[in-house]
């Protein structure tokens, strides 16, 4: 199996907290994991990647946060193929807002546009419920273990 990469956006460090919880409960299953935030650079590379999780937030307007814009932006600028690439997809929002977890609807769009294969469901946490984010991922990333390719 090769490396699981955990990709996040983030505008206030929650997502990024995120995708700590999930990388601690893949390799706590035995998977090595990388964590990186969304960068134009991690644009360049992800063609070559087998599997990746994407976490981000939504910001403002239902935008994706700032420090995911650039990946964004490349990745419709570029155009790469990734049909070799396999992902997952948390969000990371609040329902009182009418784009709830409209970020990482965007993110996941482009990557299907562009020939990705999303895996299993996206996990949606509502900051609105209370409940911890770092619960859902936990709970999340454990049923994406089974979907995960071989």
């Amino acid at each position: 199996m090769s490396t699981i990469h955990i990709l996040f956006g983030t505008e206030s460090g929650n997502a990024e907290m995120v995708a700590d919880d999930i990388a601690a409960a893949l390799q706590g299953r035995g998977f090595e994991t990388e964590i990186a935030e969304l960068s134009e650079d991690v644009a360049a590379d992800l063609a070559d990647m087998e599997l990746a999780v994407f976490v981000t937030s939504t910001y403002g307007e239902g935008d994706l946060p700032e420090s995911a814009a650039p990946f964004y932006e490349t990745l419709l600028a570029e155009r790469p193929d990734l049909s070799g690439l396999s992902f997952g997809a948390f969000g990371l929002g609040d329902s009182v807002y009418e784009t709830f977890n409209n970020g990482i609807d965007t993110l996941r769009g482009a990557l299907s546009g562009l020939g990705a294969r999303q895996i299993g469901e996206t996990a949606k946490h509502d900051a609105a419920s209370g409940d911890l984010a770092s619960n859902l991922a936990s709970s999340w990333a454990a049923t994406l273990l089974d979907l995960v390719p071989a």
